[in-house]
């Protein structure tokens, strides 16, 4: 079974949803401009995917035990891709954010539920090559939505985006039904049981203060990263510094290349510095866009 899991196709899925989080990083103030609202009104399009990304895969774990992981995670993939083309013909903020909660609901199904299944499928020698090849997908959806999204933004408007990214996803979708058609429609299904003794797995959990403590840290970690700055970097790089979209998804695609490298890296980095929580107060410091000169402060910045 492991060895005919199409691997490269499962990391392609994961970047088509990794990247519904990371498109709009430049994309914020033409949508702004577009629909007619200021940027701080058109925050709720993020806060829209980012809440129901996270709260649906409390349901995505069982729902997978009871249907099958690959049936579920390949449906979520489709009707994530359908909400894609249809946030493409929003006509206002409003339906925009409902389109967008639509797709954050089904995204953050497919993820998760490949992942357990890859762990489920390879013996454990051989389960962490796996998985690593697996995330590329996510590592490279941080690495290039962003450019991509603003340059498909400048030459077309911020719909274009949606709609290629849409695409894709109904293409991949498709891909993983005809590849896994057998896993998928003759595969057995355990059914509600299952189900339920997913949804007391949590309960159990949450009664042992070690799984109190890494759910809380693993909520935390989620909100400052998604719903903290990062998501606005590049409507501050537009707004603030002048750069167009293109430019802007240029610049915050550096994040990805930084998680890219620290993947190869982290042991060697976490020996030698420790922790690394600096880095967003030293980015708040509001330098110029590029790092110009050395030492601070920047001349003419204070």
């Amino acid at each position: 079974m492991a060895a005919s899991l199409p691997i490269p196709l499962f990391a392609l899925a994961g970047y088509t949803t990794g990247s519904g989080m990371r498109m709009l990083d430049p994309l914020l103030p033409l949508l702004a401009a577009d629909l007619g609202v200021t940027v701080a009104g058109a925050t709720g399009v993020v806060a829209g995917f980012v809440l129901p990304y996270g709260l649906v895969q409390l349901a995505a774990g069982p729902l997978g035990d009871a249907f099958g992981k690959i049936r579920i995670a390949c449906f979520a993939l489709l009707l994530y891709g359908l909400g894609l083309i249809g946030s493409a013909f929003a006509t206002d903020l409003p339906m925009l954010i409902a389109l967008r909660a639509f797709c954050g609901c089904f995204a953050g199904a497919v993820i998760p539920l490949l992942m357990a299944h890859i762990g489920d499928s390879f013996p454990y020698e051989e389960r962490q090559v796996a998985i690593g090849r697996f995330t590329t997908g996510m590592v490279m959806a941080q690495l290039v939505t962003g450019p991509v999204s603003g340059v498909l933004a400048e030459a077309a408007g911020w719909r274009l985006p949606f709609l290629v990214l849409g695409l894709l996803s109904l293409a991949v979708g498709g891909l993983v039904a005809w590849r896994l058609a057998a896993a998928l429609w003759r595969g057995p299904a355990a059914g509600a049981e299952a189900a339920g003794r997913g949804l007391r797995g949590y309960a159990e959990l949450l009664r042992r203060p070690a799984g109190r403590w890494l759910l809380g840290v693993a909520f935390f970690d989620g909100f400052l990263l998604f719903g903290g700055a990062f998501p606005y970097v590049g409507s501050f790089l537009i707004e603030g510094f002048g750069r167009n979209a293109a430019e802007a998804g240029v610049i915050v695609a550096g994040f990805g290349l930084g998680a890219f490298a620290y993947t190869r890296l982290a042991r060697r980095l976490l020996r030698r510095f420790g922790g690394s929580g600096g880095c967003w107060a030293w980015a708040a410091a509001a330098w110029p866009w590029r790092w110009r000169r050395w030492p601070w402060p920047p001349p003419g910045r204070w």
